[in-house]
């Protein structure tokens, strides 16, 4: 049986971020970069915002990232209060089904998941200008959408 969710991700430096994802059974680390998934930062919050929400059915969405020349498919499935994620690695940007392999899984309350998330947010978010978030991801904070999750995880 799995343990509670640990998410990582570490002050960025010239464009590359380590992450980090611990459960107590599995773990899987790597490093991200900023290009050419420009938007998967602010996409991930994106997506987990939405993923809050309750729903009538099971929601299934997926994020793309990469380490060049890995890269990686964040896939999230929403079903009741539980959420599933899977991140799988490709060997190449040719993203070949017959070549992926599933690195990570882990399966916990929804709200367990998102809350993960959200203390590794709030340390990107604490560290921005010390650690020169900008310029070290080569792209700006994304504010709005740290805005909107962080609305979200404090309506419960």
């Amino acid at each position: 049986m799995s343990e509670k969710l640990e998410v990582s991700f570490n002050s960025p430096q010239c464009g590359w971020m380590s992450i980090g994802f611990d459960d107590g059974v599995t773990e899987f680390h790597t490093t991200t970069a900023h290009a050419p998934h420009e938007s998967a930062l602010p996409e991930l919050m994106r997506i987990l915002t939405e993923l809050m929400s309750e729903s009538a059915g099971p929601r299934e969405r997926l994020l793309k990232w990469n380490r060049d020349p890995e890269e990686f498919d964040f896939r999230f499935v929403r079903e009741g209060d539980k959420m599933l994620l899977q991140i799988y690695q490709y060997p190449t940007d040719d993203r070949s089904f017959a070549e992926r392999e599933l690195v990570f899984t882990h399966l916990d309350s929804a709200d367990n998941v998102c809350r993960a998330f959200a203390e590794t947010f709030d340390q990107l978010y604490a560290d921005r200008e010390t650690d020169e978030f900008e310029f070290n991801w080569r792209q700006p904070f994304p504010f709005a959408e740290y805005e909107s999750f962080r609305e979200r995880i404090q309506q419960g």
